[in-house]
This record gives structure tokens, C-alpha cells and sequence, in this order.
């Protein structure tokens, strides 16, 4: 499940936490998500990460038609969703869609799916939605129900955070990867415990930082496997 910290304060970003809905415009569409902070917590709103992600995704330097991708600790599925909806592609044609579009896998803890899903499936159009897949994924217990090694893309937003989740995420991520596979995190970095994280991921891949928000302090990381540095 995606987490990260809270702090009660009655500042503006306190106020959007506790929003019943929050509302984007990524890929031409307009997405409106539920949230729900009291009975989901951190894993039922929208985090900037989440947003940055997004934002970078729908810069058009990363081609997802055609390409496998999951999302672990999607919490509202906002990352899943607009995942789904570029990879598609921009020269749409309803006869190429189940030859074109990318196959998302959109995971989070058992307690957090039908919350997940009912966002999912109010936000792509129909004929997308066989292209979205929900499905549950805790860190190192659940990966016998995934295909080893088979997707192209990983994408996390705002799950590093739990130091005891640490070794199980990186468990994960080795075992969902091949050497094609490019893992792409956006966190904000709060903590020495963040740092650590990303020592760790060192141990295991190349790891480069791609892009730095400013204005919301938020910072991309590519990472893959040995040596590996493709370009997008």
C-alpha cells in the first residue's frame, strides 16, 4: 500500500487530504477521483508524487503502447489510470486498440481494492477498461500470482517510507523485473530512512535521477538492473 506521513494541521494541504474527491486533467481526460482519508487513510488520497508522476509520464518521452505495466501501491489509481489512458497512444483508432494499448496492472493490499477499483472504473472509457487490471500485490508474499520478470515498466508513487517494508519492496521489484524492465519511483525524500532506501536499491540496480519537481519537491528515479542505461 502506498504510504507516507501525516501530520494533523489545518494548512490547505490538511484540507485537500480530507477532500471527498480530487480532480486532475491528464491525457485529454478529466479524471475524478474518491478519497477517502477516514476509513482508508494515506492509501485514499492523492499524493504529489502521484501528480509529478503523471505529469512526467505525459511528457511523451516514454512510449507505453504496446508495453506491460504495473503499479504497486497505486492507492486512488491515479498513476494506473493515466498510465492506461497514454498507452493507448496519440493517433487513436478504435480496430488497433487491443493491438496498441499497454496492459496496466494497478496493485495495492487487499483492504484497498474495491476502493481502488471503483476509481478505475469510473475513470477509463469502456473500451480501455479490459486494458486495467486490479489486482491485489503485498510486497514479498503475493508474487507467485504474478509472471516473473514480465513487465516493462514499474512504476511507484510515495511508497517508500516503512523501513520495515524496505527489504520486501526490493524483494519485489527484482522479482517482477527482467533486464528490459525500467522501474520508475517518485518520492519526496523526508527521512535518513529514504536515503537508506535508495542505498538499497543501489545494492541492486543502476539508479539514475531523471527528473526534480521544485515546486513540490519531488524527485524521479529510473532504476534497472546491472549496468543498464537505455534511453526512452
Amino acid at each position: 500500500m502506498a504510504l507516507v506521513p501525516y501530520e494533523e494541521g489545518a494548512g490547505w494541504g490538511a484540507r485537500q487530504l480530507h477532500s471527498p474527491s480530487a480532480t486532475y486533467r491528464f491525457a485529454s481526460h478529466t479524471i475524478r477521483l474518491k478519497q477517502d482519508w477516514r476509513r482508508l487513510g494515506v492509501a485514499a488520497v492523492v499524493w504529489d508524487a502521484a501528480v509529478v508522476l503523471c505529469a512526467y509520464l505525459e511528457m511523451g518521452g516514454i512510449d507505453l503502447r504496446d508495453r506491460s505495466v504495473i503499479e504497486l501501491g497505486a492507492g486512488t489509481g491515479l498513476l494506473g489510470i493515466v498510465a492506461t489512458l497514454l498507452g493507448k497512444g496519440f493517433f487513436f483508432v478504435y480496430i488497433l486498440l487491443y493491438r496498441l494499448g499497454a496492459h496496466v496492472t494497478i496493485t495495492d493490499r487487499a483492504a484497498a481494492l474495491e476502493f481502488l477499483e471503483s476509481n478505475v472504473q469510473a475513470n477509463l472509457p469502456s473500451e480501455l477498461r479490459p486494458r486495467a487490471v486490479v489486482k491485489e500485490l503485498t510486497w514479498g508474499k503475493d508474487l507467485g500470482n504474478f509472471p516473473p520478470g514480465a513487465f516493462d515498466f514499474i512504476l511507484g508513487a510515495d511508497i517508500v517510507y516503512l523501513e520495515e517494508t524496505f527489504a520486501e519492496l526490493l524483494q519485489t521489484l527484482e522479482y517482477l523485473c527482467s533486464e528490459r524492465t525500467v522501474i520508475l519511483l517518485s518520492c519526496r525524500i523526508r527521512y535518513e530512512r529514504d536515503h537508506k532506501f535508495l542505498k538499497m536499491l543501489r545494492g541492486r540496480f543502476s539508479v539514475y535521477e531523471v527528473h526534480y519537481d521544485s515546486s513540490k519537491d519531488v524527485h524521479i528515479y529510473k532504476a534497472q538492473r546491472g549496468s543498464h542505461k537505455d534511453d526512452f
